[in-house]
C-alpha cells in the first residue's frame, strides 16, 4: 500500500500545475448536513475520507465512488475533531458536550467504543495521529499537550503550555510540534522530556495558534492564526518562507490549511468564507474562490490525488475542469 501511495505523488508531482489549480471547482457536494463540518479527514493509503458535525455526526465517504457509506450519531458527547487511524474503519474523536473531554475510539464497522483516553479538562482544540506508529498527540484549552498510545487508556506524557496550542506530528513520527504564543517548538518524538531542541518564531505573530502541519516530506510545515495568517516555514532550519493573510476568523472558529501531495501549494479557508490557493515557490497566491459561506472552511488535501474537500454547512470535493485548460482542449 506504502509503494501505491508514493506512485500516487509522484504522479500529482508531475501533474499538478498553477493551471491546474486555477481551473479547480466544485465537483460533487453532500448538502444534507443539520449543522457546520468541524473536522475532516483523508485516509493515508485508502478513498476513504470521514467528517464530524455539529449536528452530532460522525461520517464515511468513499471518494472514489462519491458516496456516503455510513453515518453515525454521537449524541451523548457530541464531536468535534476526528481523523482516522492506520485503520481505515477506525476513527479517532474529541467530544463537544462542555463535560466529557475524553477522547474515543471509534470502530466504525459495528459503532462500538474501542477505548477511551481521559486526561484533558476542556476543549480539544488539536489531534494529531502519526501514521506510522500506534500513538497521537493532542492539545487543549487546559494548556495541555498529552502524548498517547492507542494501545492505553493513560496517557504516555504531558506538556504544559502558555496558551491554546497546536500540535501536530511529522509523518514518519520522529518529531512533533507544538505552536502556540508566537512560536513553534520542536520535539524529539523519542525524549520530548527533555524539551523542545529548537523553537522556531512566527514572524511576530502572536494571536492563538490553530492549526499546525507537516508537508507530506517533512520538509515544509504551516502554522495558521487566528489573526488570518498562514506562515510557511521550512521544518529543518525554522526559515520563515512565506506568510499569506485572509480575513480573520472568529474566537469560536478555526483557520484551516492544507498542503498539496508534494507540497508546492497551500490552500485555506477565510474567515469570509472564500477559499485560497498559494504557490510555496512564488509565495503569490495563483487562485481564490468565492463560495457562499460566510466562515471558514475546514479544507483538507486528498493524498496523492487531484481532490481536495472543504467542509462548512455542506461537504465540497474540488476537481480539476479539464475543459478550463488549453493543453487540453480539444483531447478526447
Amino acid at each position: 500500500m506504502v509503494g501505491t501511495q508514493q506512485e500516487r505523488e509522484e504522479k500529482v508531482s508531475l501533474e499538478l500545475t498553477e493551471e491546474i489549480l486555477q481551473s479547480m471547482e466544485t465537483g460533487m457536494v453532500f448538502r444534507d448536513y443539520n449543522g457546520r463540518i468541524s473536522s475532516m479527514d483523508f485516509h493515508k493509503t485508502s478513498s476513504y475520507l470521514v467528517t464530524a458535525s455539529d449536528d452530532e455526526s460522525i461520517r464515511l465517504y468513499d471518494v472514489s465512488g462519491a458516496a456516503c457509506l455510513k453515518a453515525i450519531n454521537s449524541k451523548k458527547y457530541g464531536v468535534d475533531l476526528v481523523c482516522f487511524t492506520s485503520d481505515p474503519t477506525t476513527v479517532l474523536y474529541s467530544s463537544k458536550n462542555g463535560w466529557d473531554e475524553s477522547l474515543r475510539l471509534l470502530s466504525l464497522n459495528d459503532n462500538k467504543y474501542l477505548r477511551y483516553f481521559k486526561g484533558h479538562h476542556d476543549r480539544v482544540v488539536s489531534l494529531s495521529l502519526c501514521s506510522r506508529k500506534e500513538c497521537f498527540i493532542s492539545g487543549s484549552l487546559d494548556r495541555t499537550v498529552l502524548l498517547w498510545d492507542q494501545r492505553a487508556e493513560k496517557c504516555q506524557g504531558l506538556l504544559r503550555v502558555q496558551g491554546r496550542p497546536a500540535a501536530a506530528y511529522d509523518d514518519q513520527g520522529i518529531v512533533f510540534a507544538i505552536a502556540f504564543g508566537g512560536y513553534i517548538r520542536m520535539f524529539d518524538s523519542r525524549k520530548y522530556e527533555k524539551g523542545p531542541f529548537e523553537i522556531f518564531s512566527a514572524g511576530g505573530d502572536v494571536s492563538d495558534a490553530n492549526v499546525v502541519k507537516f508537508s507530506n516530506d517533512g520538509r515544509l510545515m504551516l502554522l495558521t492564526t487566528m489573526d488570518g495568517y498562514i506562515h510557511v516555514l521550512d521544518s529543518f532550519r525554522g526559515t520563515h518562507l512565506s506568510t499569506y493573510n485572509v480575513k480573520p476568523v472568529s474566537i469560536n472558529s478555526t483557520l484551516e490549511a492544507s498542503f498539496s501531495p508534494e507540497g508546492k501549494f497551500v490552500v485555506s479557508g477565510s474567515g469570509d468564507g472564500r477559499v485560497h490557493a498559494w504557490s510555496v515557490r512564488s509565495g503569490k497566491e495563483v487562485a481564490s474562490w468565492v463560495t457562499y459561506e460566510t466562515e471558514p472552511h475546514v479544507i483538507k488535501w486528498a493524498p496523492g490525488s487531484l481532490v481536495f474537500a472543504t467542509g462548512s454547512s455542506e461537504l465540497s470535493f474540488w476537481i480539476p475542469d479539464l475543459s478550463k485548460l488549453a493543453a487540453y482542449v480539444g483531447r478526447k
